[in-house]
């Protein structure tokens, strides 16, 4: 009698369709994370031999100012590129979801979604230096609106002045976040159940009314999801400020990852920027499990 032949259990060779992803995440992120965290506890200009100085680095961290300066500046910027967008990304979300799709066309909210996101596909370089022109203080359009207006007064030097910079950038980044959200939080809408639009309508709400009792709510996880990926974004922003401002002037808009750039490339201090760039990466994992948690104990509250 012929020996009956063992199936082959379902999902047996999947391991080798994940073994590419999981040597190329070893080869890109494990090894040169733990490579950073190493040369964080030396002293090295990035040749030559390093020298082992413990937690030198990180209790000069302590007492740098610019250090803590990156850190309130990073601040300001998760206003501007998670709760500002996120707050407005909701509102529009729901305007051309709820009026302009239905009064004047879908096709014409499309076009304006795509319009909203359009600052996404742009390189990053290409925005700063549009920017950088439209602030510029002796050619830059923002100021000869102002002069033409017969605002003279208002006209500033928007990236050179440290009263005004942070917030100018500020103003780059909400613009430049803006269209992600809008196009997330459109998408969380359309799985909205409409029945829930015409009973809350029944019983007398409003538009206002239907928009934050039902619409945000149903749409949580979406907002998790911008909460997370922006405030992440937020803390390593870098292209943006290396482009318009590279940290200036002082320290008025310089942020933690374009710190940690300045020490390895442009002091040869590498260890003590692989010091910043772990406590940066530290304080992201941090928050990303906080997030995490937080969507988690809100998803399975509203399953009670």
């Amino acid at each position: 009698m012929a020996r009956r032949r063992a199936r082959p259990r379902p999902g047996g060779s999947y391991a080798l369709y994940l073994l590419p992803g999981a040597l190329l995440s070893l080869l890109v992120i494990v090894m040169p994370l733990a490579m950073n965290v190493g040369i964080s506890f030396t002293r090295w200009s990035g040749v030559g031999s390093a020298e082992w100085i413990g937690l030198e680095n990180y209790t000069r961290l302590l007492g740098d100012e610019n250090f803590w300066a990156s850190f309130r500046n990073i601040l300001f910027l998760i206003v501007a590129m998670a709760v500002v967008p996120t707050l407005l990304g909701l509102v529009l979300a729901a305007v051309l979801f709820d009026y302009v799709a239905k009064q004047i066309g879908p096709r014409t909210a499309k076009v304006l979604r795509s319009g909203f996101y359009l600052p996404q596909v742009l390189p990053v370089a290409v925005t700063g230096i549009v920017w950088g022109w439209i602030l510029n203080p002796s050619f830059g359009a923002l100021n000869a609106i102002l002069t033409n207006a017969g605002l003279d007064s208002l006209a500033r030097n928007w990236l050179g002045d440290p009263a005004y910079a942070l917030y100018s950038v500020m103003v780059m980044l909400v613009w430049f976040q803006l269209g992600y959200p809008v196009v997330m939080f459109m998408s969380g809408l359309q799985r909205v159940d409409p029945s829930l639009y015409e009973a809350a309508s029944i019983d007398g709400a409003g538009w206002w009314q239907r928009f934050w009792r039902i619409a945000v709510h149903q749409i949580k996880p979406e907002i998790y999801v911008v909460l997370v990926t922006t405030t992440i974004a937020a803390l390593k922003v870098f292209g943006q400020i290396f482009v318009l401002t590279r940290g200036g002037p002082g320290n008025a808009t310089l942020v933690p990852s374009y710190f940690a750039y300045q020490n390895f490339f442009e002091r040869a201090q590498v260890g003590y920027g692989s010091a910043i760039a772990t406590v940066l990466t530290v304080i992201i994992v941090v928050l990303a499990v906080v997030f995490l948690r937080i969507q988690a104990r809100g998803e399975r509250r509203d399953l009670l």
